[in-house]
């Protein structure tokens, strides 16, 4: 007789590790689709890859010390954010140029460290690749208390962050300054890549930073509805992706990347479809 085994669909809630890190997989996601919409409409993907290797540098070197990561890696990640907005905004070089010049170099500090010390290997592998194992109560709340900060920022000044988005220039003569709330928004970036390593990896944030938002843009025309609908779309991710971690036995970060990108091609898929329809109408209507 064959043997049947009973699919328990709340398995995974009875450990209390699951539960932190779904609790922070959902933090994340919904953080990284409210942050992540000025990350798309600023074409800013690039911003978010070079902090989450500056905020390695930063939790190479709190480890190295024994100190909280949230210290280290909290520190590093600011002073590296507002370092690439002061360089970026003297207009000497790009600000791709300056992100590539202070993240590598802070990435390599890391790889140093981590080359020279084999017992922070594996910590810093969480850091890399995500670990829901590593998800301490304390960690959730900073996490929590972390992104209270990061959505009061952009809702206070999301008038502010879409008028500077658009038009840099008008934005400034109309008494809006443009430096400091680059430097804010970079700041918000580096905290939110600093939540989210610890579940989605430092090498996989950049994807939950775009594909939110990304896949929102395709499917409405208002930034309103991007920042509404966006970390909704995150977190969703961020559950499903962490509950498939569970049974398919794969990394936290890798399944949530891998569930945002298939929300992101489903949604890519329709929109090219809905787009063809409309020209074909337009054309039908041209001939009668």
């Amino acid at each position: 007789m064959a043997l049947s085994i009973a699919f328990d669909p709340f398995e995974p809630f009875a450990y209390a590790f699951f539960q932190r890190g779904m609790v922070v997989a959902v933090l994340a996601g919904a953080l990284c689709g409210l942050v992540g919409v000025y990350v798309v409409l600023r074409s800013m993907s690039y911003v978010g890859h070079g902090l989450s290797h500056a905020v390695f540098g930063g939790a190479a070197m709190s480890a190295a010390l024994g100190a909280s990561y949230f210290l280290g890696a909290g520190v590093w990640g600011v002073v590296t954010a507002l370092l690439i907005a002061r360089v970026a905004g003297r207009g000497v070089i790009g600000s791709d140029a300056a992100i590539g010049v202070v993240t590598t170099a802070s990435f390599a500090i890391g790889l140093v460290i981590q080359s020279r010390s084999r017992s922070l290997g594996r910590s810093l592998d969480a850091v890399l690749f995500g670990n829901v194992l590593g998800v301490r109560t304390t960690d959730v709340a900073v996490m929590a208390v972390l992104g209270l900060f990061v959505t009061a920022f952009v809702v206070a000044y999301r008038r502010e962050l879409t008028f500077a988005t658009f038009d840099r220039e008008v934005a400034a003569i109309s008494g809006v300054d443009v430096q400091r709330l680059d430097e804010l928004l970079m700041v918000a970036i580096a905290t939110t890549v600093i939540v989210s390593a610890r579940v989605i990896g430092a090498l996989l944030i950049t994807a939950m930073l775009v594909l939110p938002a990304a896949t929102l843009r395709l499917v409405v025309n208002s930034i309103r509805s991007m920042l509404i609908w966006s970390p909704l779309l995150g977190a969703a991710c961020g559950f499903v992706g962490m509950y498939v971690s569970w049974y398919a036995d794969v990394p936290s970060g890798a399944a949530i990347t891998l569930v945002g990108t298939a929300v992101f091609a489903t949604a890519y898929a329709f929109s090219d479809v809905a787009r063809r329809r409309s020209l074909a109408r337009l054309e039908q209507h041209a001939v009668t």
